[in-house]
């Protein structure tokens, strides 16, 4: 029988890690038995196949879209997502990271085709050569990755599972997970015990992380930023957990992250169910957790200048965002200013712009709230912002830009489109475009050459920052240690941070 291993992956190393059962590879690509037709992570401990009998596919859409169900025994959806959709920025790439988001659920084939500038029939042909899988296959894997998640780990009801997961209708979500797993959804849940039931929407997940992992940074990361009112930092016994309220697609959500060395538990409460998948992808994104961090970690070290920075620093992740818009305008906000100060006014935007969390968050803090809209901002920032006329200007034309549609920020830009699209704006410069692709968009290629605390850490490594081609495509992580090293020795979280 014809190989359907398609060139973009290499059959004799994928076969060698199936071999070993390398767990670093879970998520990287799918092995599909068809001797069985069963489709299975590469650690499945199960018997490895013989060559002749197993092909490897990119996604699991590609093997459900060729009739193979998913193994029970390792649970291929159970992974960290492929990190491929971080080092990419291809239309694929792009079109997987709208999908994780729920853009097909909300807006069908034709709106995620339009946020990617193609027509549904170009986007579908590419996305089949490129996937294995067209738009509607891929979103339909996702839909059964969520409600496999929800059956294992909730006693939600069936019907209250399909719509979390993004289906049309219980009668979709029967034939689909039948279709994937070989067994109706009640079926699954004979197996498991769930014991965790969810009351006002919220639901706990244990997100896997790949490793190294580095907790001490994104603690870091996450505590110097916060916002009071918006989000906040605390500790549950040794596990730094970051709260916050964000805005998805269908309303606002509360969110809580324990982060531990090999997991996130992640406590959400949603308004409606349906944006709970939305919620879980931006919450990946934010904490960079699908990030081949061995490989990126491997690639570096090979400098012997940096070297001695990822050696202290192993696993280092480089933190994203959940909302394009709300890192705009803290992005702006905070320009030539200190953290400290970054936070103080953008208290003020939230304490008087910002809308009340209509949700049931007490693990959240006192009276959270959500970052102001684009025409809240637009409309009454004048009374808050403070500061350079020209900044508060420039702060509320972005807003109005966003409010009106004339700026579009999503996950599914490229880095040139998002860089475009924000220097065309009053106010913003270089820094700040190219702050807003590694946050917004993960570009793990971005040098913040510009940035003052990276300056002054090269300086004093003598590392030279006008020769570093030979560090791409991993220069966000660069960015990333140079920081680290930077504040190491007066930051208490990372002082007191042992590799």
């Amino acid at each position: 029988m014809t190989s359907m291993t398609p060139p973009s992956l290499d059959f004799d190393r994928c076969y060698a890690a199936v071999s070993a059962r390398d767990r670093r590879f879970d998520g990287q690509f799918i092995v599909a038995v068809r001797s069985t037709g069963i489709y299975c992570r590469p650690s499945c401990p199960a018997r490895t196949p013989t060559p002749t009998n197993v092909d490897f596919l990119p996604t699991a859409a590609a093997a459900q879209q060729r009739g193979f169900r998913a193994c029970r025994r390792c649970r291929p959806d159970a992974v960290p997502g492929s990190p491929a959709w971080d080092l990419r920025s291809d239309v694929a790439a792009r079109a997987m990271r709208l999908i994780g988001d729920g853009v097909v659920d909300r807006d069908g084939v034709a709106g995620l085709a339009r946020h990617l500038g193609y027509s549904a029939r170009q986007l579908s042909r590419v996305l089949t050569e490129e996937l294995g899988a067209g738009p509607l296959a891929l979103a339909r894997a996702r839909r059964a990755t969520t409600a496999r998640t929800l059956i294992d780990n909730t006693t939600l009801s069936m019907s209250e599972i399909a719509l979390a997961a993004g289906f049309s209708s219980i009668r979709q979500f029967n034939d689909t997970m039948r279709a994937v797993y070989g067994v109706a959804p009640t079926a699954l849940r004979s197996t498991r015990r769930p014991t965790q039931h969810p009351t006002h929407g919220r639901i706990r997940l244990n997100l896997p992380v790949r490793q190294p992992f580095s907790v001490a940074w994104l603690h870091w990361f996450l505590s110097a930023h916060a916002i009071d009112g918006l989000e906040a930092v605390h500790h549950d016994g040794e596990v730094p957990v970051y709260t916050r309220a964000l805005t998805l697609p269908h309303g606002p959500a509360a969110i809580a992250l324990a982060v531990s060395d090999d997991h996130v538990a992640a406590d959400i409460a949603c308004t409606d169910l349906r944006d709970l998948s939305a919620a879980v992808q931006r919450i990946r994104r934010l904490l960079d957790l699908d990030a081949d961090t061995e490989s990126i970690d491997r690639a570096l070290h090979a400098d012997p200048v940096l070297a001695p920075l990822i050696d202290r620093c192993p696993g280092i992740r480089s933190p994203g965002a959940v909302d394009p818009f709300e890192t705009l305008i803290r992005t702006m906000v905070g320009q030539q200013i200190s953290l400290a100060a970054a936070r103080t006014h953008g208290r003020r935007l939230v304490d008087a712009l910002g809308e009340p969390l209509p949700v049931a968050a007490d693990h959240i803090g006192p009276a959270p709230r959500l970052f102001p809209t684009p025409a809240a901002i637009a409309e009454r920032g004048h009374q808050v912002l403070t500061g350079p006329r020209r900044r508060v200007d420039a702060i509320i034309g972005a807003a109005r830009a966003v409010a009106e549609g004339t700026v579009d920020l999503h996950a599914g830009l490229t880095t040139a489109q998002i860089r475009a699209h924000v220097l065309a704006l009053p106010g913003i410069g270089r820094w700040t475009a190219d702050y807003l692709a590694l946050r917004v968009l993960g570009d793990p290629d971005v040098l913040l050459d510009t940035d003052l605390i990276l300056l002054r850490s090269a300086a004093r490594l003598d590392i030279d920052l006008t020769d570093t081609a030979h560090w791409a495509p991993w220069r966000s992580y660069v960015s990333m240690h140079l920081w680290h090293d930077a504040l190491r020795e007066t930051e208490p979280i990372l002082a007191a941070a042992r590799p």
